[in-house]
């Protein structure tokens, strides 16, 4: 029996209502991508809002994943593989990367490319008390995106649950740029089902984690981030309220 890993919408006006945004915002691309990939996706939007049915056969269309071995990306990872893309989970190797999660993301295929700089980049916003994660990201999307490039691939997908409506994919230079979750209007609970089931919610990496001693109030931007998740319907209470409380452990 096949493992079903996206679920129909059955009663939430919301959701389908963030997916029939989706479908807009697909149309606009359909020239930048090709017929394969157009009609791959908007098969997954119509199967989350109708339940249709369709063919999961393997296509020859890559889709590189910003993967950083978190739910998201994973999960993202996982749904673009089950609805029959070739996936390139694309990590860059930061320094703060223990050998054992290098060793999960191999499993994965991960391909590792690497930031100029990106220690000292960090180092220095640390040094000036100023907010790390918006920085961290710009950095690492644009060394994937330019993986993409260098290698032909017109679709790179992130793991973001937020983006909504034109934001969930839309066009970036020569790529197109896919928000997964976003543009199929999944939460966190759904990512975590993806995955199997079983998380750990834990806010942040090590870097962050260490500036937080030295300023303090980069904790109050990191709990922002998880109400802003919160009021977006993407995180329940309960998963909120942890990772609030590890923020502030």
């Amino acid at each position: 029996m096949e493992i079903i890993m996206i679920w129909i919408i059955e009663n939430d006006f919301v959701k389908k209502y963030r997916l029939k945004g989706s479908l807009k915002a697909l149309e606009r691309v359909r020239e930048q991508i090709s017929e394969e990939a157009y009609s791959r996706l908007k098969e997954l939007v119509r199967y989350r809002l109708y339940g249709e049915e369709f063919r999961r056969t393997k296509l020859n269309e890559e889709i590189v994943v910003a993967f950083s071995g978190g739910s998201d990306s994973t999960a993202t990872v996982l749904g673009l593989r089950w609805a029959g893309f070739k996936v390139t989970p694309v990590t860059v190797k930061l320094p703060q990367m223990k050998e054992a999660k290098i060793k999960r993301l191999k499993k994965f295929g991960a391909v590792f490319i690497e930031v100029e700089d990106y220690g000292q980049i960090m180092l220095d916003r640390v040094k000036k008390r100023a907010t790390l994660c918006g920085v961290c990201h710009s950095l690492i999307m644009e060394s994937v995106e330019r993986y993409a490039r260098e290698n032909g691939v017109k679709i790179v997908a992130s793991g973001d649950m937020l983006s909504v409506g034109n934001l969930s994919i839309y066009p970036k230079n020569d790529v197109v740029m896919l928000n997964f979750p976003a543009f199929l209007a999944m939460d966190k609970g759904e990512l975590i089902d993806i995955i199997g089931g079983v998380y750990t919610f834990h806010f942040g990496c090590p870097v962050l984690r260490n500036a937080y001693k030295s300023n303090r109030s980069l904790k109050l931007f990191s709990i922002q981030r998880v109400m802003r998740e919160l009021r977006a319907g993407v995180l329940t209470e309960d998963m909120a309220k942890e990772l609030i409380l590890d923020i502030l452990s």
